[in-house]
């Protein structure tokens, strides 16, 4: 049995506690309005001890506003995966193809999702009240999906001619050629576009529920700013980072499984 070595624990504790020093001297001696651990610990308690807490539409528990990012992240997830791996087949499967639309794809993939949000108000204008959760979906799936399908394309293009040739030999049908030669040896290369697309896309909620002004992590986090509750945004960054950090490496999980599968 592989042996725990205890600077497993103790140099992150470490890194912690140094974290925490420097946030309580900065608030003591340079910024007064910056809230110190304490004091922010000390907020941050009734979202703490009534996570899932519902006293109206944006005073809610700070696992209940969680949820509701995660649902709307999800879904623009899944839109950007649904998007991404046929557009990255397209890209790794025919050169004319890359050629007429990869320096398009260029261009857009870094425009920054604040941009991409007004637009997404205008093209769902006539939704109503579901204009802003539209809006919000379009900017997560245009922002998070062209890691996916870069790495897929990627993986296209890497696919070993000799799998193709033994499937001419075969005399396999260009669908099952797709799907018993190029899909399972594309996948390793999706997941790792899976990973950096669902990142991005908790990246962008937070922009998203600011602007939108919908219920939710990014949400709330303007509202306390708005209402000049310091402590709580603090409180919301360190949760985001949290989250992201978890959905990270269960995506990291899934990808090594599949990688070694």
């Amino acid at each position: 049995m592989k042996k725990i070595q205890p600077e497993i624990f103790i140099l992150p504790l470490l890194g912690i506690m140094v974290i925490l020093a420097s946030w309580w001297f900065i608030s003591s001696h340079f910024a007064s309005d910056l809230p110190s651990p304490h004091a922010t610990w000390k907020d941050s308690l009734p979202y703490l001890k009534h996570p899932f807490a519902y006293r109206g539409e944006m005073d809610q528990g700070i696992l209940r506003f969680t949820w509701l990012s995660l649902i709307l992240v999800m879904k623009g997830y899944l839109l950007a995966i649904i998007l991404g791996v046929p557009l990255g087949f397209c890209l790794g499967l025919s050169r004319r193809f890359t050629r007429a639309f990869d320096p398009i794809i260029q261009v857009v993939r870094p425009v920054s999702p604040l941009a991409w949000l007004p637009l997404g108000f205008v093209l769902f204008l006539s939704a109503g009240s579901m204009a802003s959760e539209y809006a919000a979906l379009f900017t997560i799936a245009l922002c998070s999906m062209w890691p996916t399908v870069m790495n897929t394309a990627v993986g296209v293009r890497s696919v070993p001619q000799d799998y193709l040739n033994v499937a001419k030999v075969l005399k396999l049908s260009p669908l099952k050629t797709l799907f018993k030669v190029l899909f399972p040896a594309t996948l390793p290369y999706m997941f790792t576009g899976f990973r950096l697309s669902l990142g991005i896309a908790w990246l962008v909620i937070v922009a998203a529920e600011m602007l939108t002004g919908r219920p939710g992590i990014g949400g709330f986090l303007w509202q306390e700013y708005n209402s000049l509750v310091y402590s709580h945004i603090i409180l919301c960054i360190i949760v985001i980072g949290v989250v992201g950090y978890i959905l990270d490496r269960l995506m990291s999980f899934l990808e090594s499984r599949f990688r070694t599968a």
